[in-house]
């Protein structure tokens, strides 16, 4: 696996290792080095020199320095001559850099073929609202010959199926897009659907050469039961409640494995973990997907592992009777 330095001025670094963290998960191979102001080169260097030691695999590096020319740089610089075959250094850390960084590891194997990959998502995340102060930009030839649907001929591809509350967010743009490959992210709510901000902004979010749509749960229905206009389509479902879900299902939408990302706390439920929580009738929702057959997958990020939705949701119904017996 290539090893990732991170570099930078002052606590920079490990700031942005800890949202990379949080998006795409826990990272092997992955150190923060920081210069700090009582800091000098040699100090600095020497860090470096330590993080780069305890990598299972020092022949391939990627340097991710938040400045061109400044002292991180330099240093970083200074050590590469002597790699310059295999290491590689990219200036102008962002975090949608080190995402697609993370999510180069999994199919790259050399620190250059993924820093000459992640330059156009970085890029990519500079964005600016209004948007009309953004500046336009022809489309990449490669993208416009880019064929849309990859999947099987006639029908949807469904790449991956997610009950999360926070619907397309961080996690789901970057670690299970990359991860996934769908064509089209589809959030599955009657509630969004009718409002026009919250659909306007899941679209916006919709990551580069991916279709963010919208679509009532009825409409979703007639979709999947007509949907030789999309054959070959990968697509990735987002539903904002497991009722939803239910009704999707039922109504005839193929899924076979839901993912269980994320259910918000609100008055009324218990949270028996940092990420779920659960009324009555969450509980007894889940557990009507499961008596149809449908496998469930407790996961925030594809690197988590699989956490028991049985086990959890037990603790629920305590935590639950609890409160109805008091």
């Amino acid at each position: 696996m290539v090893g990732i330095i991170i570099a930078s001025h002052g606590e920079f670094a490990k700031g942005i290792l800890q949202s990379g963290s949080m998006i795409f998960g826990e990272q092997e191979d992955v150190k923060a080095v920081t210069l700090m102001p009582s800091e000098g080169p040699d100090d600095l260097r020497a860090k470096l020199q330590e993080a780069i030691a305890s990598f299972s695999n020092q022949d391939q590096v990627l340097f991710l320095v938040d400045l061109w020319g400044g002292t991180p740089f330099n240093q970083v610089n200074n050590l590469f001559e002597e790699h310059k075959d295999k290491w590689a250094i990219v200036a102008g850390l962002n975090l949608p850099m080190l995402i697609e960084a993370y999510a180069s590891r999994l199919s790259m194997e050399s620190a250059q073929e993924i820093a000459a990959h992640i330059i156009d998502t970085a890029k990519e995340g500079v964005k600016v609202r209004p948007e009309e102060l953004q500046p336009k930009e022809a489309p990449k030839a490669a993208e416009a010959a880019a064929p849309v649907n990859t999947g099987k001929p006639g029908h949807f591809d469904y790449v991956l199926a997610r009950i999360d509350t926070r619907l397309l967010h961080g996690q789901v743009a970057t670690s299970w897009t990359k991860t996934t490959n769908p064509d089209r992210i589809i959030v599955v709510s009657d509630n969004v659907a009718k409002d026009n901000l919250r659909s306007s902004m899941i679209k916006q979010a919709a990551p580069a050469g991916v279709k963010a749509h919208v679509v009532p749960i009825e409409q979703m229905i007639k979709l999947a039961k007509d949907d030789k206009h999309f054959g070959g389509t990968r697509a990735m479902l987002l539903f904002e409640t497991p009722q939803d879900a239910l009704k999707a299902i039922e109504g005839g939408v193929p899924i076979k494995t839901l993912n269980v990302g994320s259910m918000a706390h609100s008055a009324g439920k218990v949270q028996p973990n940092t990420v779920l929580a659960f009324d009555q009738n969450d509980i007894d929702t889940y557990k009507k997907l499961e008596n149809m057959g449908v496998q469930m997958d407790v996961r925030k990020v594809p690197s988590d592992s699989r956490d028991n939705l049985d086990a959890i949701m037990k603790k629920a119904q305590d935590e639950l009777n609890k409160q109805k017996n008091n």
